[in-house]
């Protein structure tokens, strides 16, 4: 085993491998990519419906100037606008680098790559394969990562540690799964591509068990500050009874929503847009609808539902196989003759690691990156539009390969800090000999039940406190929960308890956020502060641990063009 490399990336997914495609280029860069899971088991693989670009191929009127104004319109102007700017010019080069590769874009009569309409875009600009793109983009992104001789995989390695001096990283402490030894990797660079955080709400997700924001809870913890952390998003059409993602392409195709009376119920929230408004907008219409009696059930069962009916089965076949057979699974339901039942379900973090140059995808540490989801670069601002996911991944993960593999040709090579070199294994030993009562599962449940009542799609004041104090009460139980299983292989229990420390560390943290701004944007709806608040509150959060307490403060929005206004659709 090599241990020291020029350039670890920690995160096998799509902005992990596009970074370590593009860091590659120089063969005589050693490159090790990580991840907790096989790559191609990424969560990447799970987007269905699109990544953003304005080709005008469906709509010539459109411009990389126009979905970036759609973004910063959608992000309710909390966006940073030169990196909106940045990733929507960039943005159909990267499309067309993809159909190169062999990404299998479904196409046009004339044989042009299709585009389909998308929440809050004012054009058909979404780029797909059918409801798979992102299972088709991942296993793309594979091949070419595998056919260069200079990366390295380390497949199912969890991220323990950054090992740094305060000042510059210098490697990363990892657990072999497969075996229970832990392993530290040395190198000039370090980026973090681990994902991002949403299964917090455990039991209400669309994200894979795994997407427990590991490199998001290790920066956290080595002080390097997260930004925009009280921004959730809910996706609107999530499988009543589990949560399971079904794309926003059915309402793109022309799916409807419909309350327990049969009305189409958007036109009282986005007469213009309908269905198509955005995200944070369409689901709390649909929690509106449930509080006010016209969902179907009570409570925590209560729904709405998707009719696609009118679509006909050759389209739906065609365009949303996947989104059919879910339904078929895990609701018993075939869309092409059945309405679906559907609820919000948590989806996205539009917050992460604090990013400082969105060109280099750079953090305060120096020789840290960090893309994708885990990174708030940001380009997303207080509500993501569907498709711009898998666009910033793409964008930001090629750029920060740039930025990487030149910072690689004259940092000093990585050296061994006795200091640093025990610290995963110590961490290891802690928990394997560790004693008590506290149930794993028990936590992890009560985790998610407070996210989502308290910290879900609408807060108060009462309920962010309560929600701090007992998610704080909760990770005092965690010291207490034991390892029962003490084998080296393929160690599920101790993988677990890992995680849940980060889960909670990280929906702490959001809490805390919300719990301070006092105001509604976006995906973060406040009851008693139902307005927007640009005077006090046009600004990012930055948070970071000071000692064991968490520690507040804000910078600046970076507004160019356009003015924040009013948010209608």
């Amino acid at each position: 085993m090599n241990n020291f490399y020029h350039v670890i990336i920690v995160g096998g997914g799509g902005a992990g491998l596009r970074t370590a495609i593009e860091v590659a280029r120089d063969e005589k860069l050693k490159v090790a990519v990580v991840s907790k899971v096989y790559p191609t088991r990424s969560h990447t693989g799970a987007a269905q419906g699109g990544m953003n670009a304005a080709l005008g191929h469906v709509a010539e009127e459109d411009s990389p100037e126009k979905h970036a104004f759609d973004t910063i319109k959608g992000s309710d102007f909390l966006a940073d606008q030169d990196a909106v700017e940045f990733m929507c010019q960039n943005a159909p080069e990267i499309i067309y680098e993809l159909d190169r590769w062999g990404v299998p874009f479904s196409r046009l009569p004339d044989g042009r790559i299709a585009q389909r309409p998308f929440g809050g875009a004012s054009f058909p600009r979404t780029v797909f394969s059918a409801d798979r793109t992102g299972h088709v983009l991942l296993h793309t992104l594979f091949e070419q990562a595998l056919a260069r001789e200079n990366i390295d995989f380390y497949n199912e390695f969890f991220l323990l540690d950054l090992l740094h001096d305060g000042q510059r990283v210098y490697g990363v402490s990892l657990y072999d799964i497969r075996n229970g030894e832990v392993v530290n990797l040395w190198a000039q660079a370090v980026v973090l591509a681990t994902g991002g955080f949403a299964r917090v709400y455990w039991q209400r997700s669309t994200n894979a068990v795994g997407n427990t924001g590991d490199g998001v809870a290790v920066a956290l913890r080595n002080g390097i500050p997260l930004k925009d952390m009280e921004f959730i998003q809910f996706h609107p059409t999530g499988l009543a009874k589990t949560g399971i993602l079904l794309s926003e392409a059915c309402r793109g195709e022309g799916g409807y929503l419909l309350n327990a009376l049969g009305e189409r119920f958007m036109q009282r929230y986005a007469p213009e847009k309908m269905e198509l408004a955005p995200r944070d907008l369409v689901s709390r219409a649909i929690e509106m609808e449930i509080k006010e009696g016209r969902g179907v059930g009570e409570g925590t069962y209560a729904y709405v539902y998707l009719d696609l009916r009118h679509l006909g089965e050759e389209k739906i076949k065609q365009r949303l196989p996947q989104v059919r057979q879910l339904a078929i699974d895990f609701e018993g339901v075939d869309p092409v003759y059945d309405l679906v039942p559907i609820r919000p379900t948590a989806h996205y973090c539009m917050g992460g690691i604090h990013i400082e140059n969105y060109m280099t995808s750079s953090t305060p540490m120096e020789g840290l990156y960090a893309v994708g989801e885990c990174a708030c670069v940001s380009v997303h601002g207080a509500n993501r539009l569907g498709g711009n996911s898998l666009t910033e991944l793409m964008v930001f993960g090629k750029y920060c390969g740039i930025a990487v593999r030149e910072y690689a040709k004259y940092a000093p090579m990585p050296k061994v800090i006795p200091s640093e070199e025990k610290k995963g294994q110590a961490y290891v030993e802690e928990l394997l000999k560790r004693e008590g009562k506290a149930k794993l599962s028990e936590v992890r449940r009560k985790m998610g039940e407070i996210m989502w009542e308290k910290v879900g799609i609408f807060r108060d004041e009462r309920s962010l406190k309560e929600a701090y104090e007992e998610l704080s009460d909760l990770l005092e139980q965690w010291k207490s929960i034991p390892v029962v299983d003490k084998s080296k292989v393929f160690n599920t229990n101790l993988l677990e308890v890992m995680e849940l420390r980060n889960m909670l560390e990280l929906a702490r943290v959001v809490a805390f956020c919300a719990l301070h701004r006092r105001e509604s944007r976006g995906g973060h709806s406040r009851e008693d502060y139902p307005y927007r608040d640009d005077e006090n509150f046009l600004k990012h959060t930055l948070v970071r641990f000071d000692g064991e307490k968490l520690e507040l403060s804000y910078i600046p929005v970076r507004i160019l063009k356009y003015q924040p206004a009013e948010r209608k659709y």
